[in-house]
């Protein structure tokens, strides 16, 4: 298995740590951040969070760099980042800090997609990620450590910026969907 794949799977593994520190019943004392106090192992957890979501930046520019792009990877990235905010977002509604309402509309998206990809897959056919779709990737990952850190640098300067990006990622994820959906048409028309 290449580098790539290795730190793809390590964001496979740091999955588990950071929901567990983010939903479990630890007493560990809070943490000072930027003017508010966090609990020790929500900051840990959005550290933990952080750092996974940082690994798929980083693996694609290694794979790319040095020409070790593979199916595996592929098929592991795509994969390893729906993990990654099924867990975050999901965690976050367990605990009360994301609406129900805006998981499933990420998360149904999230498996369109996924479905819409498959299709194409079968067709002999891949799906690149579109501009839309980074940017949604990055509200997501941007919305949901802001909400792990309880909005603290914002909360100093009074912008309620958590409930801010979970409409932007709403948005963004709705639209990269639709869009996703609309240049792909004939992925449907192919398979029927």
């Amino acid at each position: 298995m290449n580098v790539p794949n290795q730190i793809t799977i390590s964001r496979i593994f740091l999955i588990p740590a950071f929901m567990v520190l983010l939903i479990g019943p630890f007493d560990w004392g809070e943490v000072y951040f930027f003017g508010a106090d966090i609990p020790l192992h929500h900051f840990i957890a959005a550290i933990i969070f952080i750092i996974a979501s940082a690994t798929d930046w980083l693996d694609g520019y290694y794979a790319r760099k040095y020409n070790l792009v593979t199916n595996m990877g592929k098929f592991l990235d795509p994969l390893a980042d729906k993990l990654l905010i099924t867990a975050a977002f999901v965690s976050l509604v367990g605990i009360d800090m994301f609406p129900a309402w805006a998981a499933v509309l990420i998360l149904t998206r999230e498996f369109a997609v996924t479905g819409l990809r498959l299709v194409a897959s079968g067709e002999g056919e891949v799906i690149a990620a579109s501009k839309w779709g980074k940017w949604k990737t990055v509200s997501q990952i941007v919305a949901a450590a802001v909400i792990m850190l309880h909005n603290t640098v914002f909360e100093l300067i009074n912008v309620p910026f958590d409930t801010i990006m979970i409409y932007l990622t709403v948005i963004l994820t709705v639209w990269s969907g639709i869009d996703y959906f609309m240049k792909n048409k004939h992925v449907f028309n192919q398979s029927l």
